[in-house]
């Protein structure tokens, strides 16, 4: 679905990711893990063509995307994100945060937009919450919110820039809990996450980044229990 090869990205003069090589399968849950700083974010926002990089190549679904060559906003319908903020339309009720994209972007009609909305918003668990306005969700409800309008242009890979790092506690369980099942469903996953626990058990490779570089991959009960390498061990000694 995703291959990186040689990816590089500067601002200015500091070089946030080096020689970055990295394979994401159909169906995988790849999860970013690291210190705050390694890179991670921009990782995602180059996936998702938001940063530019500047040397490397980064191919979706076997297509190697340019800025020069390719409509990215057409490559955005394929590669859904999810950010840390939920950044959603405060004048729009949830449904028609939801609807908004898929009949603006995609031209689909308003009726189809509502009947797939709303089912969407069944999945996250808000079917009750169709005609309130954002301002008046939890911030778990409006991550799940999120999630759902990402859904709603039907990608085929879906980013996640710590969803739950801006939430209170006791409603990150209840994000997890909708990525969970999307990954269940056999949805393509990147996932940066502080979440030791969700990395573990939901996670097919884990992927330890530090200082711009990739250290260390592995599937979740080798990397986090038998690190092969000394900044890996030393990273999961400080936060486990």
């Amino acid at each position: 679905m995703i291959r990186v090869d040689k990816l590089n990205k500067s601002f200015g003069d500091l070089h946030v990711l080096k020689d970055i090589d990295m394979t994401v399968n159909e169906s995988d849950v790849v999860v970013l893990v690291g210190a705050s700083g390694s890179g991670k974010s921009t990782l995602l926002r180059c996936l998702n063509f938001l940063e530019i990089k500047n040397s490397g190549t980064i191919t979706i679904e076997s297509e190697n995307v340019e800025k020069e060559t390719h409509n990215l906003n057409k490559i955005r319908e394929k590669v859904g994100m999810v950010f840390q903020h939920f950044n959603l339309f405060p004048h729009k009720t949830v449904l028609g945060n939801v609807t908004e994209a898929p009949i603006q972007v995609k031209g689909i009609s308003r009726q189809q937009a509502v009947k797939e909305g709303k089912e969407l918003l069944d999945k996250v668990g808000l079917g009750d919450k169709y005609n309130v306005y954002p301002s008046t969700l939890s911030g778990g409800q409006k991550q799940r919110v999120a999630i759902a309008r990402a859904l709603a242009m039907k990608p085929d890979v879906m980013l996640f820039d710590e969803p739950t790092s801006a939430l209170d506690p006791e409603l990150v369980g209840e994000v997890l809990a909708t990525m969970k099942e999307l990954a269940l469903e056999g949805m393509t996953m990147v996932v940066v996450t502080h979440e030791m626990g969700f990395a573990r058990e939901v996670g097919d490779w884990v992927v330890y980044m530090h200082d711009g570089k990739i250290v260390e991959t592995g599937i979740p009960s080798d990397l986090f229990d038998h690190p092969q390498e000394e900044r890996t061990k030393a990273f999961l000694s400080s936060i486990l």
